[in-house]
Order: C-alpha cells, then sequence, then structure tokens
C-alpha cells in the first residue's frame, strides 16, 4: 500500500551574521547552507498494517509525512501510496487519504461539528446514503453523539481529536496518516481513541502511519516501527525483535536486610562494571539496579547480589520498549548495520 524509497529532501536556508552589519550582508550577499532533513529514507508498508513511525524531535517524521501525503515534493527518491505518486496527482491522491495532525484542525471553527462534516460531504463527493451509514459508523466508533451538534470551538481537546479522527475518516480513506492523535489528552480519552484506531484498521483494513512520542500508543496499537534518526533509518522491524536483539538492560529490584548496611559503594565491589553497564539506586534499605545482562548474566547477579546481603524481597524484570528506545536514540547510530 506504501512504497518509499530513498526519499530525500533538502532545504535552502540564509545564514545571517549578527548585527545591523549582518542583516546588509544578508540582503546584498546572503550566504546559504543546504539542510538534510530526510537522507534516503525507505520503508514499505502493506495493506492493513498499522506503523508506528518514530524518532526524536528534528528527526524528519513530519518532513517524511508531508512528502507522504502530497505537501512536499522530494529532492530526490519516489513514494508511491495505493499505485499513486502524491505529487503528481494530488486531486485524485487526497481521495484514499485521511490525515490527522494533533495540534492542527481541518474542523472549522465557528461551525456545528456536524455542519463541517456536511461541508466535507460535499467537498469528498458521498453520497447522502453514503455519508448517513458513514456517520453511523464512525458515531458507534467514537462517540460523537453528545457533542456533534456544538461549534468546534467549544469542544475539549479530547472531543476534538475524536472530531478530526472522524473528519479524516468521513471519506473512506485507504490510508490514514496519524500525527501525534493522543498528545496532550488524560488517560481515558487516550484509551478510546486507540480502541477507535484499532476498530477502523480491523474492520476496513485501513493502513495506517502512526507518528507519536507515547510509547504507550506504539506498544498497543503496532506491531512493526520504522525508527528514524537525524534524517536516517534507525530500525525497521517488529516490537519483539527490537526487545529480543536490543533489550539487553535488566532491573533488579531487592530489599537489602538492614543488618547488613548495605551501600552503594560496597554493592559495587568486584563487580568491575562501568556506569554505562550498571546504574545503582538505593533509598534506605530498598536497591534498584540496572545492568546490562549481556556484560552480566542475569544468575551473575543474582549470585553477587545474595552474596554482599540477605534479601527479604528480590525481582528482575526486562527493560520496556520505551528503555530501548531511550537508548537508541542517545546512541544515534544506525542499528541495522
Amino acid at each position: 500500500m506504501i512504497y518509499a524509497e530513498n526519499l530525500r529532501k533538502e532545504f535552502t536556508k540564509n545564514i545571517k551574521e549578527p548585527g545591523l552589519k549582518g542583516s546588509f550582508k544578508a540582503l546584498f550577499k546572503p550566504q546559504k547552507e543546504t539542510v538534510v532533513a530526510a537522507d534516503n529514507i525507505s520503508f514499505h508498508v502493506p495493506k492493513g498494517e498499522i506503523l508506528g513511525f518514530i524518532g526524536p524531535n528534528g528527526a524528519g517524521k513530519s518532513t517524511v509525512i508531508k512528502m507522504l501525503t502530497g505537501i512536499l515534493t522530494p529532492t530526490s527518491g519516489q513514494c508511491r501510496i495505493n499505485d499513486k505518486i502524491p505529487q503528481n496527482d494530488r486531486k485524485n491522491y487526497v481521495r484514499d487519504i485521511g490525515v490527522v495532525f494533533g495540534q492542527r484542525t481541518q474542523l472549522w471553527w465557528d461551525l456545528p461539528l456536524l455542519e463541517t462534516y456536511s461541508v466535507l460531504k460535499e467537498i469528498y463527493e458521498v453520497n447522502d446514503d453514503r455519508f448517513k451509514e458513514r456517520m453511523a459508523f464512525l458515531n458507534e466508533v467514537l462517540e460523537l453523539d453528545d457533542f456533534i451538534r456544538s461549534p468546534v470551538r467549544t469542544l475539549s481537546l479530547g472531543q476534538r481529536m475524536r472530531a478530526d479522527i472522524a473528519a479524516s475518516m468521513l471519506h473512506s480513506p485507504k490510508v490514514l496518516f496519524l500525527d501525534e492523535p493522543t498528545i496532550g489528552l488524560d488517560v481515558v480519552v487516550k484509551d478510546n481513541i486507540r480502541r477507535a484506531i484499532m476498530k477502523i484498521n480491523k474492520e476496513e483494513q485501513t493502513t495506517v502511519i502512526l507518528t507519536t512520542h507515547d510509547i504507550s500508543d506504539i506498544e498497543l496499537l503496532c506491531d512493526r516501527i520504522v525508527m528514524i534518526d537525524k534524517g536516517k533509518n534507525v530500525y525497521d522491524g517488529s516490537l519483539k525483535e527490537l526487545k529480543h536483539n536490543y533489550g539487553q538492560m535488566r532491573e533488579l529490584t531487592f530489599e537489602a536486610d538492614p543488618l547488613s548496611e548495605l551501600s552503594e559503594q560496597k554493592f559495587r565491589e568486584g563487580l568491575n562494571l562501568f556506569d554505562e553497564d550498571m546504574i545503582v539506586k538505593c533509598d534506605k534499605n530498598m536497591f534498584s539496579v540496572r545492568f546490562n545482562s549481556d556484560v552480566m548474566p542475569v544468575g551473575e547477579m543474582l549470585n553477587h547480589t545474595l552474596s554482599v546481603t540477605k534479601v527479604k524481597d528480590i525481582a528482575v524484570k526486562d527493560a520496556d520498549i520505551e528503555e530501548i528506545i531511550r537508548r537508541l536514540y542517545q546512541e544515534g547510530a544506525d542499528i541495522n548495520e
């Protein structure tokens, strides 16, 4: 459904020196610099998949999404969505896609929500019977009835996000681009939106690209993620593979016997681990030890712990996906190579 191959986008910006002299110089002899926002990004998405498209701020995610939706033209490379090139046939192409930007709205601010949908119905040339059928489905999935006759300006953030998702789905798009759809929302509204996305995807086989900083969105909605950093591919694969290949960090928590007078320094003695491979935190007798299980296997860490103190309670847990992704962002390297 989505084919992106070696997408590259360059921008040219003017460099201005400080002060009045710099302003005159920039006016008559401007210095220019080329910035690469996306550097040969490639990925393919089959029909019906929910893909998590993630990366730190400034990684190039929005630039790639804008190229896929036809807002920007790639400097080089190509993208094809549902066998259409977005930049070549934009009018027909946008009939196949829905787009939601979490910090922007496509709704008319002063119109009641129902009238907004009526305007979109005419724009997308949805016939009356299909419109009624579609609104019934969206009301069921997104629970719009309570505020559908209210002006958009009176809606809460959570209501507006649900309304925006409904607007993007009104014409039954084959591909849905969601950019931070749960940003700033409370837990209950987030859960409602996630369930709506899953239902729409399951019942209509809608292909979804989800851009988010909320790791819970990724874990609950996506089986596969594409991660980019500094405009380049960093990872393309399943969450299961990511945890298996890069989830080497473990967390050991235990309550030490007060009589042992165990300290952080005493616990570290004999381990010879660098700081990046082990972090020890203690609060009175409660210890939390995050360690690299590739360097120090779990069994050896448990043996060491039991040798330096008696414990009242002990537990080991795997690294969660948020921790794995944080480490990959910090490394900033292409882990596919």
